[in-house]
């Protein structure tokens, strides 16, 4: 996780000085939440599409740089697996032609 610095009030402050047992980044990652579902995005389509990136070798700054929105993330995601999935095809296409060659010189 990466810290952020936010900016509150005073009187945000002195709420959470009253009541520090609130967990000031739980209501953080609450907002957040809500300003997702406002532009209808599941944080746990999210969260599986960040993962798969990931999983693909893309680091958490290369995500950043290459999308600013979602569709840019779904994007990113299923080019990297289909140009994964041509490259395996070319493979598993090249090892046909092999074996056939060499079955035909036995």
């Amino acid at each position: 996780m990466k810290t952020r610095q936010v900016t509150i009030e005073e009187i945000d402050q002195l709420f959470l000085e009253w009541f520090d047992y609130i967990n000031a980044s739980a209501l953080y990652r609450q907002a957040l939440r809500e300003e997702m579902d406002v532009r209808d995005i599941d944080p746990h389509e999210f969260r599986d599409l960040l993962e798969r990136a990931q999983e693909r070798g893309y680091s958490f700054d290369e995500v950043v740089e290459e999308t600013n929105r979602l569709s840019d993330l779904q994007e990113l995601v299923v080019n990297s697996a289909d140009s994964r999935d041509g490259t395996q095809s070319e493979t598993s296409a090249t090892e046909s032609c092999e074996n056939a060659h060499n079955e035909t010189h036995q």
